[in-house]
């Protein structure tokens, strides 16, 4: 994995005071758009490599993620 793989899964263990800071996070300590840094997300949720470096994190996020599909 990436630096910049190994940052996105740690700006998503990260609790978030209120709306817009996260996003403000993701364009300043990571110089990303918001939307660039949820694909780059969406792909390590599939990378077993993400998968072993965090399991708690990608696992969380796939449940997330799963439940988002289901609810459609």
């Amino acid at each position: 994995m990436s630096a910049r793989d190994e940052a996105v899964l740690a700006m998503e263990r990260r609790p978030w005071p209120g709306p817009g800071a996260k996003e403000r996070a993701i364009r300043e300590q990571l110089a990303l758009s918001p939307t660039r840094y949820y694909q780059l997300l969406s792909a390590l949720l599939d990378d077993p490599a993400a998968l072993a470096h965090d399991p708690v994190t990608v696992n969380r996020l796939r449940r997330v993620r799963q439940a988002h599909r289901d609810a459609r």
